[in-house]
This record gives structure tokens, sequence and C-alpha cells, in this order.
């Protein structure tokens, strides 16, 4: 089964077992749609009591986690769905859990890196590609600059202007 990553669990809300999310889709009103969820790198299966928004964050209570001490060990992990319940994007839009681990070439396909990080930004994202050696680069997600986008090979081709992997 392939699972979809829709939020990053920052942390625990109040001593019910309720868990805050950060969400990593562009849709917060999403999340009122599951039945369940897979917590944490085992991809445990809950299912959702729950929900609600809270500022920019939402907060799930889940059927079995019932006091802080079951939810606390879910900080810092992910949220995860099935990916038959990840929902479908539009043309040149994608998902930030298939963009990480993208090889990034250029035109001439010199390798630039791997995609690390995706900012969420108000005009338009940005991708942090990390070379073999540590350094980032930060690539916004126009078409300017992003040439081509292959999630299932997971290679992204861009063009780059002078001074933009200095």
């Amino acid at each position: 089964m392939d699972y979809t990553i829709v939020g990053m669990i920052t942390n625990t809300h109040g001593i019910k077992g309720e868990l805050k999310i950060y969400p990593m889709t562009d849709d917060i009103n999403r999340f009122f749609h599951l039945s369940k969820a897979y917590l944490g790198d085992k991809k445990e299966l809950y299912y959702i009591d729950s929900v609600r928004i809270q500022k920019s964050l939402v907060i799930i209570k889940f059927k079995g986690l019932d006091n802080i001490n079951d939810s606390e060990k879910y900080k810092g992990k992910y949220l995860y769905v099935d990916d038959s319940d990840k929902i479908k994007l539009p043309e040149d839009r994608y998902f930030i859990s298939d963009l990480i681990n993208c090889t990034v070439v250029n035109l001439s396909n010199d390798l630039i890196g791997k995609v690390t990080d995706v900012i969420l930004g108000n005009a338009n994202d940005v991708y942090v590609v990390t070379n073999d050696e540590g350094k980032n680069f930060l690539i916004p997600a126009v078409k300017k600059f992003i040439v081509e986008v292959n999630v299932n090979d997971k290679l992204i081709i861009i063009d780059p202007i002078e001074g933009m992997l200095e």
C-alpha cells in the first residue's frame, strides 16, 4: 500500500490525546473528509474521532489515543493517508512528499542536488535543493525556472539564472 504525507504532528493538544497537525496540503479542509489516517514511521492506523482548525493548525482527536501519554510518541512524526484518499491536484501541482528526494538537474543534465524541503510561499513555493556537499540552493517553483517535473522518475529539470546556484 502507498501513502501520502498530509501533515506533520507538531505537538499534543491538551491532556485528552488530541494532536496538533501542521497541514502539508493546500486544502486544510481536506481533514474534515478523512475517516482514518496513519501515524508515525510505522504508519499505525487510527480512526478519526473529531477534527477542528485552530489558527493555521489542525487539531485531530483519534480513537484510541485518549490521553497525552498515548499521543506524545507521535510528536515530530508525519501523518499519512492512503494514496486512494489523496486529493486530485490540478495540472502542474504536486504533493510535497512527491517532490522530496527528487533529483534536480539543469538543462545540460548537470546534477544540482536533491529536493530536501519545500518552503510554502504566498506568491510561489520555493524548492530547497541540497547538493552532495550539503550546500542549499533556493529554487522558486515558477515556470521561468522549472522546466519539467517528473515525480514518477523523481526528476526535476531547471533553467537557473546567473547567480542562483552560487
